[in-house]
């Protein structure tokens, strides 16, 4: 069966840091530009950051960066997001997407999600004191 699983969600006071983990399963990630999907309460789901298939170019939406790192391990083949500073704003579900993009090493957070072929259940965040 081909699929993404998150996992490294949780519940973290504001300041602290919780590493997500996007592990592929029956196929490799190689040529797959990989994002991350954030849906907060009430909100619509966005993008907020991406990692392309060699790992040499990342984005992520001004509202993370410089408190996020996307990273990718294609041997183990797993992506991470690493969370820094966690902000209550940052609470929601957040899930892994790939969508293959054999002819060019890029990624964008703005591709639209039905381009995305193999999407996560996703895994739980919550930031709260």
């Amino acid at each position: 069966q081909l699929q993404l699983v998150e996992s490294g969600g949780g519940l973290v006071q504001p300041g602290e840091s919780l590493r997500l983990s996007c592990a592929a399963s029956g196929f490799t990630l190689d040529y797959y530009m990989i994002t991350w999907f954030r849906q907060a309460p009430g909100k619509e789901r966005e993008g907020v950051s991406c990692i392309s298939y060699s790992g040499s170019t990342t984005n992520y939406v001004d509202s993370v960066k410089g408190r996020f790192i996307v990273s990718r391990d294609n041997v183990k083949k797993t992506v991470y997001l690493q969370m820094n500073s966690l902000k209550p704003e940052d609470t929601g579900v957040y899930y892994c997407a790939a969508v293959s993009t054999p002819y060019a090493d890029f990624c964008t957070t703005t591709f639209a999600e039905g381009r995305y072929r193999k999407w996560g259940q996703g895994t739980q965040v919550t930031v709260s004191s």
